[in-house]
């Protein structure tokens, strides 16, 4: 055995130290035909996976993912796979503590014995039951009954293959274009590339439909033999424009040099150390046919090794400007009108690491929603050797991206301050609330009894809040307890603002939320649980600026269990087929993908647990939905109506507070309870059409079964889309 990101406690007791924990076994050495992994007394709900390995890698061999559990067996009947030369099992994707121990079997009997004689051990003690899962392959009858089946998921380079035929299939018999020019011009400055990068980018764009595209490559004054020998051979390619630079001028004046010689309405970019997967021109192409409107197109994209073997994905959400201002999630591919792009002068220079971002912040401007297209598929190979100017020079990046921030984000000619994100190398843009002056903010808390849980909230409002605008609303549903109704009269007399609206009625969540916006006078709503707790005082002057952001009507906040865990990280709908909370139950500082949750990005729904409404949101929107979501998918419904009605959710995590989830309900599992939670559900499914729901923060390529997304391969191949909700 060895092991990776791991580090021993004891004997048996390990730690997660990264987000890749992994030990490694190679069963071929003590002839093995299974092997045995246990998980016990985990401190979190574990995400474990096991990967086997047929004698190449493990990323071109197969992946499972197991069940998500904190006490598990998992056995890997290894014979069924035939000669499988290693295996990894990793326990989780994040920090975490656990005990592991791993068995060696050469026959299912022992096997079979020895998790019999767990499963007798926890039933005698009355400790619950272990959960065991078998990895067999596909048909095989190895360990029959002992345990459900893990699904076996496709790693990246097979789920790559499945996305290439498809797109086979799809585009495979497109007839030459017939265009008199091509569609796209694609513009690749060079600077003392490799030949065998060269060669690959080369390659790939020959693979793609003939004529619809042109390939030119700006070289940057070179010095490099290897480069200037293959520029010179390769001087007469009929497919291939060669411009030569005297001196080197940097990326974006070579880029402009090949700019000026592009003749396609489009214009897409190639780093020179990158490529275009198959069929990646005829599925922009279509797309572009599909929305003649559009004047702006961008894919997913493939991270590659340096031989640009598939690694992992970058897929992206439909276009988020929010998301933009901390951290260029779009790059890779990107395709501009050329009219569009000329008129700005192209790259400006000065912007070293970054002059795609300055770009992309100066091209969005005016753009409106349905002008900007998302294409959900991998028509990049970005290859990931740490060879990048930006990964040479990261500080320098960062600093040029958080100077084109600081200009588009500029009011009244003075630039905006931009602040390291939750990753350093991320951005946090310094917003201005509209107008200038913080908005009189009214808090509505739906409350009855729990003094426990309202007299701290209500310490945390006055005492530990830094709002200047505040008006308390307690909706109070028949409170009897003596302290609370004392909380509320010393409330009362030392803070003008507060009302306690006490009204003794049957629980409906909705009602009760109603008449608080009914009371309201503030400019903003925040419709607030009485379980949250407050950790930093600037919680709510964060999410009241980031109604700056057009358009912006809503505003959630990042929550945490009290144990450290995410509990809200923004709410994916049609996720588990009606909505649910991504991430649940991650460590809290759990990235997300792209580093998203480090990060402001935009939603279609988010929580009502701790949610802003400007006013006019409010008054287009209306209320609450009282009679089909009394407790249940009202703040679902109430964003999907804000959505549809031209305004954004956006969810913040630099406002982050703990969520003592439930703590003031009783049981939810009576039958009366459970049927009422199955028609909201049902309610919300058919109003909505969340079978087919595209969630426009969402991926196509991601599963909807889990908080933790995983890879799918869909029926066909994701149709273009835009940010609607």
């Amino acid at each position: 055995m060895r092991h990776a990101g791991l580090r021993r406690l004891g004997w048996e007791r390990w730690r997660a130290i990264d987000a890749d924990p992994q030990f490694v076994f190679a069963p071929w050495l003590v002839g093995a035909s299974f092997l045995l992994f246990e998980i016990e007394n985990a401190d979190r709900d574990l995400d474990p996976r096991v990967f086997l390995d047929y004698g190449e890698d493990f990323e071109r061999g197969e992946e499972i993912e197991l069940r998500q559990t904190r006490d598990g067996l998992y056995v890997v009947a290894v014979k069924s796979f035939g000669r499988v030369r290693r295996v990894r099992f990793d326990p989780s994707s994040f920090p975490s503590r656990f005990a592991f121990r791993a068995f060696a079997a050469r026959d299912e009997k022992s096997i079979r014995a020895f998790v019999g004689q767990k499963l007798r051990k926890a039933a005698m003690s009355g400790a619950a039951a272990p959960s065991c899962e078998i990895v067999a392959r596909a048909g095989a009858g190895e360990l029959s009954a002992l345990g459900p089946r893990a699904t076996k998921i496709r790693g990246v380079p097979q789920h790559f293959d499945q996305v290439i035929a498809m797109a086979s299939s799809r585009y495979g018999g497109a007839e030459p274009w017939r265009g008199t020019r091509p569609l796209i011009s694609f513009l690749t400055p060079v600077y003392n590339t490799k030949a065998s990068y060269l060669d690959q980018l080369l390659d790939s764009f020959r693979l793609q439909r003939p004529g619809a595209a042109e390939l030119i490559l700006a070289d940057d004054g070179s010095t490099d033999r290897e480069t200037t020998s293959w520029l010179d051979r390769h001087a007469g390619d009929p497919r291939l424009t060669i411009l030569r630079a005297a001196e080197n001028g940097g990326i974006a004046a070579a880029t402009n040099l090949a700019l000026s010689a592009a003749t396609g309405e489009w214009i897409a970019f190639i780093d020179h150390d990158d490529a275009l997967t198959p069929f990646a021109v005829d599925a922009v192409i279509e797309t572009i046919e599909l929305n003649p409107e559009a004047l702006f197109v961008y894919t997913d994209e493939l991270v590659t090794d340096g031989h640009l073997r598939p690694k992992s994905y970058v897929l992206k959400p439909a276009f988020d400007p929010v998301l933009l201002s901390g951290v260029n999630y779009v790059n890779h591919l990107s395709l501009y009108r050329r009219s569009r792009l000329t008129a700005l002068g192209g790259l400006r220079q000065g912007f070293d690491g970054s002059q795609d971002y300055d770009l992309l912040l100066r091209y969005m401007r005016g753009l409106a929603p349905e002008e900007i297209v998302h294409l959900p598929y991998p028509a990049y190979l970005w290859r990931r050797d740490g060879s990048s100017y930006s990964a040479n020079f990261l500080d320098r990046a960062t600093e040029n991206a958080r100077r084109a921030l600081s200009e588009d984000y500029a009011e009244d000619g003075a630039p905006a301050r931009v602040e390291p994100a939750l990753n350093s190398n991320l951005h946090r843009v310094r917003l201005h609330p509209p107008g200038g002056d913080w908005p009189l903010i009214s808090v509505v808390v739906p409350s009855k009894d729990a003094f426990t849980l309202i007299s701290r909230l209500m310490d945390d409002l006055t005492r530990k809040t830094d709002y200047p605008a505040l008006e308390i609303i307690v909706v109070d549903n028949g409170s009897t307890d003596p302290r609370v109704l004392a909380l509320y009269d010393d409330m009362r007399r030392t803070h003008p603002a507060f009302r306690a609206d006490i009204v003794a009625a049957p629980f409906n969540f909705a009602r009760q939320v109603n008449r608080g916006l009914r009371a309201a006078r503030g400019d903003c709503v925040l419709l607030l649980n009485n379980d949250i707790e407050v950790i930093e005082s600037g919680w709510l002057k964060e999410m009241a600026s980031c109604l700056a952001y057009p358009s912006t009507g809503i505003v959630g906040a990042r929550l945490l269990y009290p144990n450290g865990s995410l509990q809200h990280a923004g709410v994916i709908v049609g996720l588990g087929s009606v909505a649910g909370h991504w991430f649940c139950g991650m460590p809290g500082d759990y990235p997300g993908p792209m580093a998203r949750l480090k990060v402001r990005h935009s939603f279609a729904a988010a929580t009502g647990a701790c949610l802003l409404i400007s006013r006019p949101c409010l008054e287009a929107v209306g209320e609450l939905d009282e009679e089909n979501f009394a407790i249940a998918y009202n703040d679902i419904d109430f964003c999907l109506r804000a959505g549809r009605a031209g305004y954004r959710v956006v969810w913040t995590p630099f406002a982050t507070l703990y969520h003592h989830e439930s703590a003031s309900r009783g049981s939810d599992e009576t039958k009366a309870n459970i049927d009422r939670f199955k028609r909201e559900q049902e309610a919300l499914r058919s109003k909505y059409g969340l079978l087919d729901y595209d969630d426009p923060a969402f991926n196509p390529w991601y599963s909807r079964d889990n908080a933790t997304p995983r890879l799918v391969l869909p029926a066909r191949l994701p149709q273009p889309r835009r940010f609607r909700t």
